[in-house]
């Protein structure tokens, strides 16, 4: 990205400093005082130089160099500074300033003026006086306006890119008028986002494959609730992550995000934290995220455990809570004290990073089958478990996304559902003992493999359902396929390390995956160990 040089300009107390600041915290752009550049003139910044002093040798060295030290200050600093930094001089003073600097670097400058009436300007520097320097020998606002130079500052506005009036604007205001004439919220929106969904009635190993991405991302999100629990390959033991992202562990250089949409067990929540050792600094978890009621929200769902095989996590009950109770106190993550050192605005969060051009993992739970609105109702979860519905609880436009990563399992399974109900339909239900038979597996170990890793209930199994996979492909419309399981199949498969090791049957399977699914299996999971995988991706 070519870099951009903004120029500031505008009386005292119109916002400058505000401004500088929420650009360097929002886009990290470099800011370069010119109160730094006279000190660095004056001797150093140690020099303790009054307003006035600075205001003096301002004037004098505008005079001496017809405006060129500000340029030539800019100029050592960009040096220091990577090639691509944006940079922004607080502040401009002088035509002659603007103009040296617009001979030297041309179209890269940008210049904004702010301003306010001379009223608000006044209230604003006398508040701002009593906050940081409450004497009674203070300099009043009339004789900072006295300066020559500052009295011919408004005079830069007829020659500015970009003129802001500040007076009837919050500061945020301000930042978001100022960064969109910069085309900072798309231009350099360099970032993108990949999603992973599950294709079919949850458990296909979505948590497996997220861990294996995660370390090609600088940012992990996770929408859902407590209801899924994501298993990730860890030794001696596996980690099921039920509300952070399965790459927590697995890639700690990755910044995490709790979704706007996410349901919260703040109790396993913070278990969760803690046994992952994630700091305040790392997680961040959107102040609107709903929260799980301990005692109300699991009474409620007793009943749905017997219906219809529902995790009985609090996910559902919470979430109604959440449309009805509008008129009443319901806390959202925002409320809750222990929450209080990682909440923030997921969204300002999403488009730092993407103005940054991070990389972006958002990791959907459960499966298209349990969608609210397209699985078979009831037997159907609580949310919208498509990738429009993930991106919609994470707060991401659907034009970033670039790869969607739909994994789907060679057997697809429902939870068992306590007994006198049901979990729902299952196309060709079959037991685990033909599976085992085919695949020439342990019994055994698909017995202690098929348990949910929420509930510890055991798992209804079936054929693939190729239907199934249609309906979940229309909508999620992948870029890849992620199938996992293949050592179901032929257990000889869990020790291929390439595509070609893979037994005959099941590379017949994957190429009418690709046909049905009209996507790339790209990876492929042989089993569950430190190199199951075999990647096929192209990017």
């Amino acid at each position: 990205m070519a870099r951009r040089i903004i120029l500031l300009s505008g009386p005292v107390a119109s916002g400058k400093s505000t401004l500088a600041e929420n650009l360097s915290q929002t886009f990290d752009v470099a800011i370069l005082s010119t109160r730094d550049v006279l000190y660095s003139i004056a001797g150093g910044s140690d020099n303790n130089l009054e307003r006035a002093e600075l205001q003096t040798l301002g004037n004098q060295l505008d005079e001496t160099t017809n405006g060129e030290w500000v340029r030539d200050g800019l100029r050592k600093e960009l040096f220091r500074l990577d090639e691509s930094q944006d940079i922004l001089l607080d502040s401009i003073r002088t035509q002659q300033q603007i103009d040296s600097i617009r001979k030297a670097y041309g179209r890269s400058v940008t210049h904004i003026h702010l301003t306010a009436s001379l009223g608000e300007l006044e209230r604003r520097y006398n508040a701002r006086q009593q906050r940081t320097s409450p004497r009674t020998d203070s300099i009043a606002y009339q004789q900072v306006r006295e300066d020559c130079t500052e009295l011919q500052v408004e005079d830069l506005m007829a020659v500015a890119d970009v003129v802001i009036d500040s007076e009837r604007c919050t500061s945020q205001d301000v930042l978001v008028r100022v960064a969109s004439h910069l085309r900072l919220y798309c231009e350099r929106a360099s970032g993108y986002v990949d999603v992973i969904v599950g294709g079919q009635y949850g458990s296909e190993g979505k948590g497996q494959i997220a861990a294996y991405l995660a370390t090609e991302y600088d940012l992990l999100v996770r929408v859902g609730g407590p209801n899924a629990g994501h298993k990730v390959f860890e030794e001696p033991v596996p980690y099921t992550h039920h509300q952070l992202p399965s790459g927590t562990r697995r890639s700690e250089r990755s910044d995490l995000l709790i979704g706007a949409g996410a349901v919260l067990n703040v109790e396993k929540l913070m278990k969760e934290i803690a046994e992952c050792n994630v700091d305040k600094d790392r997680l961040k978890i959107d102040r609107r995220a709903m929260i799980i009621d301990q005692q109300e929200d699991l009474e409620d769902e007793a009943n749905l455990v017997m219906g219809i095989g529902s995790t009985g996590q609090g996910v559902g009950a919470a979430t109604s809570r959440r449309i009805m109770s509008r008129n009443k106190e319901t806390k959202l993550a925002g409320d809750i004290p222990e929450l209080k050192p990682y909440i923030s605005d997921g969204l300002d969060v999403l488009q730092r990073a993407l103005s940054k051009g991070m990389r972006i993992c958002l990791e959907g739970t459960q499966g298209t089958g349990l969608s609210l609105y397209h699985g078979n109702y009831p037997y159907v979860t609580s949310r919208d478990t498509t990738v429009a519905g993930c991106i919609a609880e994470a707060g991401i436009p659907p034009a970033l996304v670039r790869n969607i990563i739909m994994v789907c399992r060679t057997y697809p399974i429902r939870v068992e559902s306590p007994k006198g109900g049901t979990s729902g339909p299952m196309s060709q239900e079959l037991c685990l003992r033909t599976i085992a038979e085919r695949s020439e597996m342990s019994l055994k170990q698909l017995e202690a493999t098929e348990r949910t890793s929420t509930t510890n209930r055991s798992r209804r199994i079936g054929e693939f359902d190729w239907d199934l996979l249609r309906r979940a492909s229309f909508l999620n419309r992948p870029t890849d396929v992620a199938l996992t399981f293949t050592d179901y199949i032929n257990s000889n498969n869990s020790d291929a390390k390439r595509f070609e090791q893979l037994d005959t049957n099941t590379i017949n399977f994957i190429q009418e995956i690709e046909c049905v699914s009209n996507a790339k299996v790209s990876l492929i999971a042989t089993g569950f160990n430190h190199r199951s995988i075999i990647d096929r991706r192209t990017w």
